[in-house]
């Protein structure tokens, strides 16, 4: 083993969550929890690690960034005939983990995943960048490609297609991860880590301290 690996020690001592400051709502909660990453000046607090299954049961997982999230769970945007939009066709149940290292906590979520209103997509793409709304259009995302200058040469006659407005893509848009499990984790001394469970059962949430 490698002991530049195995001797990392990190005590946790910058908070504490207990029944008393949990409550009875994990979508408040994560609301809290993000406002205190994005104030703490944490780089891209938005990026949660998120994992799908294939048909046959591979998983896999990747970086995506929150773009909204409300009562009805969270948004994120991709290609649809990416690598996880075709695991989410066969298999539209996801996990997603945020981890936020300077405050010492994490967040995991897991549900039901579906598509998001077309309109919905629309108002998202065209709020980007127009750099980033061509680069939708020009990346065949998860497939093989050549080389960088094949991306650039799809890059510039998409360009050329569109030199004004540019067209949502019908093969683009969001997902939403429909809640029906919740933890919050805040690290404590000693590895006796402060856990809290929200699971949804019958349309409300019960909440559960789990140990470490």
């Amino acid at each position: 083993m490698d002991d530049k690996i195995s001797q990392i020690r990190r005590s946790y001592l910058n908070g504490e969550l207990d029944e008393a400051n949990v409550g009875t709502d994990p979508i408040s909660m994560f609301g809290e929890w993000m406002n205190a990453a994005i104030e703490s000046g944490i780089d891209e607090p938005n990026g949660m690690a998120f994992a799908t299954a294939a048909a046959d049961g591979m998983p896999s997982v990747r970086i995506v960034l929150l773009r909204g999230f409300d009562e009805r769970g969270f948004v994120f945007f991709t290609n649809y005939e990416s690598a996880k939009g075709q695991d989410l066709l066969a298999n539209p149940r996801a996990a997603a983990t945020f981890w936020w290292q300077p405050l010492e906590r994490q967040v995991r979520i897991s549900g039901k995943v579906e598509k998001i209103a077309r309109e919905d997509s629309d108002a998202y793409f065209h709020s980007r960048p127009r750099g980033h709304q061509l680069g939708a259009w020009a990346s065949p995302q998860s497939r093989a490609v050549k080389g960088r200058e094949e991306l650039q040469a799809r890059a510039e006659e998409v360009e050329t297609l569109f030199p004004g407005d540019v067209p949502l893509p019908d093969f683009w848009g969001g997902y939403r991860l429909a809640p029906e499990r919740v933890e919050f984790w805040q690290g404590r001394e000693n590895r006796l880590h402060d856990r809290f469970v929200f699971e949804k059962k019958h349309g409300a949430w019960t909440v559960t301290r789990l140990a470490p």
